[in-house]
């Protein structure tokens, strides 16, 4: 009976010790699991620094844009403040207008009949 208990005693040693491998090797699973998850998904994490990047780059796509439209708009105003010729063309040109004597001929495309 000494040798049984003996046996059953070592052998629910090794039992336990397994078990407690096991287990702690599943909590350490379980921790890396999630520190990855916080890693890729979370609020700092590289799915957010992705989409914060991709904003940022439109946002200054955006800003080159208004740069180049407010540059514009610039031109065109001191063009209106100090060229007589151009304003005198445009005048002409999108309003129609004319000096005295001169004649305005509005042309009229012809349709195309297919």
């Amino acid at each position: 009976m000494i040798k049984r208990q003996t046996f059953n005693k070592s052998r629910r040693k090794k039992f336990v010790a397994e078990a407690q491998r096991k287990f702690f090797r599943g909590i350490i699973l379980f921790g890396v699991s999630f520190l990855v998850v916080i890693f890729l998904f979370g609020d700092h994490g590289l799915y957010q620094l992705y989409k914060i990047k991709t904003q940022r780059a439109a946002t200054q796509k955006r800003i080159t844009e208004l740069k180049t439209d407010r540059d514009l708009l610039e031109n065109e105003k001191n063009r209106l403040e100090t060229d007589l010729d151009y304003i005198e063309r445009l005048a002409r040109e999108k309003y129609r207008m004319a000096k005295k004597g001169e004649k305005v001929f509005k042309v009229i495309p012809r349709e195309i009949k297919k």
